[in-house]
């Protein structure tokens, strides 16, 4: 299907308005999965053409990510990883534990970014990061794209790297979302270590139900502003 490349419009807009120097875009992957870290990757690409076929990893064959993810390692200014393990998001819930992956990915940039480009529409980043969200951005924005491209290869790899004894779950086909394959070794052999064990799919499975957790720290509220930068584009 055609798409329209993404562009550097927002970065633009950013900079000439607020004067940020560095900007950053920040896309995660892993949120719907039952098993897994959530990923975020934070990246940084300047104002360079972007390589040819960038865009949102989801629109992309595992080959052409793979091949675009070894291409922006080298062509992306930096970029940088945070994760948040099963274990954090049975005891954060989701949205904290997307924002401590996502401050691990900008902390762990050579250079503290001065605003940041966040995909969707809710900034679960807040204070101290200026934040603006654009809905799609992993289409519209280079910078959110790549972001994008180097989350999906990197969670995809990791998951396929976990132990033989657990193939029955088919991670490396699947990366911890609830194919047929996943749910039926769900059904069969129970969870596995990582396994989100908060989540209501244990509700569906009577055998392993009492092992399903029950978070003490409340899911937080949207956190306080940083500085929203502008709402969606």
């Amino acid at each position: 299907m055609p798409y329209e490349p993404p562009t550097h419009r927002v970065e633009r807009s950013i900079r000439a308005t607020t004067g940020a120097r560095i900007v950053a875009g920040v896309d995660e992957v892993g949120r719907g999965a039952w098993a897994g870290p959530v990923t975020v990757c934070a990246a940084v690409t300047g104002l360079r053409r972007p390589p040819a076929g960038l865009t949102d990893s989801k629109l992309l064959s595992p080959k052409r990510r793979e091949e675009l993810a070894a291409e922006l390692d080298t062509w992306v200014t930096a970029h940088a990883l945070g994760h948040a393990s099963p274990e954090e998001i049975d005891e954060l819930g989701m949205t904290a534990a997307l924002r401590l992956a996502a401050c691990r990915a900008l902390e762990a940039l050579p250079e503290r970014p001065d605003a940041v480009i966040l995909d969707g529409k809710h900034d679960y980043l807040g204070a101290p990061w200026r934040v603006r969200t654009v809905i799609k951005g992993d289409q519209s924005c280079v910078a959110v794209a790549a972001a994008s491209v180097i989350a999906k290869v990197y969670r995809d790899a990791r998951m396929a790297e976990l132990p033989e004894e657990f193939a029955d779950f088919a991670f490396s086909a699947n990366a911890g979302y609830p194919s047929p394959a996943h749910k039926a070794a769900l059904a069969e052999l129970g969870p596995t270590p990582y396994h989100r064990l908060s989540w209501a799919y244990l509700d569906a499975l009577p055998r392993w139900r009492h092992l399903k957790k029950v978070r003490t720290v409340p899911e937080p509220t949207t956190p306080e502003s940083g500085g929203q930068l502008g709402f969606d584009f």
